[in-house]
């Protein structure tokens, strides 16, 4: 019998990320990827699972009332304790900085079950922001028995902690595999206004720009001025179109409404299925994002990002010139929009030839660093850089100059 791999994935991120390592590990048939739903978002779990093929072999269910972080932590904790004690993992797989995450290892810890975190290394420098995420994933490397950083930089932030050299390698992001494996595939969009717009990015006839924000750091005053930047953004350019999927809170997409009500061009919609967000990124012309995700995705389809926070830990793309860290000051983001639109030199100088975050082989990375975890194989090589970096030196995260 293979020795079963157990992959967390609590949220939609998580799910688009593991998908790729469960195929990886079925094909190598060294083995059992279990895919564990924690139940934390079940629904865009399962939607982001099918939009690559894959499904569930273990959902969870959760009984939440307050929506808060220590009721959802306790909750997970408990569930996959019990999960634990049901089933006989070798090695426990979990992604990013999510309190699935966090959860998953602590459980994980206590059953003795090594722990392999897939996305190490990423650190903004600042507690407060993001929050959680931040304290999550500097929990998370206390107690990992395998760090698989995506970059060097994420890399050089382990070791400057003083992890173990030994046990940190740079294998990609694996989102990079699963952005280029979705798009291969045929997309039916629910929303026809989306079809629409997406058809007509393709042929040439109008341009994109794809706008989410949904980090709640974000929300109130920061999504309004984003808001009204994007309207101003219209106004100037009659052949531009918006589309902005909105964030489910009822409250969000109230204001996103109501910033945008009457303009033209703007399709606002609900989260969009990952096929069908991952194929609008392919076609824009543009991307305004608070998203770490799409920060990642969007080199590979070589589309420049303005990102819509003031720190980011993923300080690669913007070293590589594919992203440009803008904030969200009204004036700032049109500004630095405008210049895309209106500078074909300006927009070149954003599009790169390879994307700093992957190289569509981290899937495959990731199975033959857990199978030597396993004591079946050796740790793989590292993933080649694409371009001169801070090659496993860390430094502060990039913030706008004051």
């Amino acid at each position: 019998m293979l020795p079963e791999v157990h992959l967390l994935a609590g949220t939609r991120p998580e799910a688009i990320k593991l998908a790729p390592v469960a195929a990886a590990m079925r094909a190598a048939g060294r083995v059992r990827p279990v895919l564990v739903a924690t139940g934390q978002h079940p629904t865009m779990v399962a939607e982001a699972l099918a939009a690559l093929g894959e499904r569930a072999d273990v959902t969870l269910e959760l009984n939440r009332s307050t929506g808060s972080q220590p009721e959802l932590l306790s909750q997970l904790v408990r569930e996959l304790d019990a999960h634990f004690t049901r089933t006989t993992p070798r090695i426990v797989v979990v992604q990013g900085d999510t309190t699935t995450t966090l959860a998953g290892a602590m459980a994980a810890f206590w059953r003795r079950l090594p722990v392999v975190h897939l996305e190490a290394g990423l650190r903004s420098g600042d507690l407060a922001g993001p929050f959680p995420e931040e304290g999550n994933r500097r929990m998370v490397a206390q107690i990992a028995a395998l760090h698989l950083a995506p970059t060097p930089l994420a890399a050089g932030n382990l070791l400057a902690e003083g992890t173990d050299p030994a046990r940190v390698i740079v294998i990609g992001n694996t989102v990079v595999d699963a952005a280029l494996a979705v798009v291969s595939r045929p997309v039916a969009f629910a929303d026809p206004r989306v079809a629409a717009v997406e058809a007509a990015a393709a042929a040439g006839e109008v341009r994109l720009a794809l706008v989410t924000a949904h980090r709640r750091e974000s929300w109130g005053e920061p999504l309004d001025r984003v808001l009204r930047a994007v309207r101003r953004l219209l106004d100037r350019y009659p052949d531009l179109w918006v589309v902005l999927p909105a964030h489910p809170n009822p409250a969000v997409r109230a204001q996103v409404d109501a910033a945008l009500a009457g303009a033209q061009r703007a399709v606002v919609t609900d989260p969009l299925p990952y096929a069908a967000l991952a194929r609008i990124l392919s076609r824009a012309t543009i991307v305004l994002t608070d998203s770490g995700g799409i920060q990642e995705e969007a080199p590979t389809f070589g589309v420049p990002a303005l990102v819509l926070r003031d720190v980011t830990e993923r300080v690669e793309s913007v070293e590589a010139g594919c992203a440009r860290l803008v904030g969200t000051d009204e004036d700032l983001v049109l500004e630095q929009a405008c210049r895309l639109l209106d500078d074909p030199a300006a927009y070149a100088s954003m599009v790169v030839s390879t994307n700093p975050y992957g190289d569509g082989y981290a899937a495959r990375r990731t199975e033959q660093a857990v199978a030597a975890l396993l004591g079946l194989d050796r740790l793989p090589a590292p993933m080649p850089a694409p371009m001169p970096q801070r090659v496993l030196s860390a430094g502060p995260p990039l913030r706008i100059a004051a």
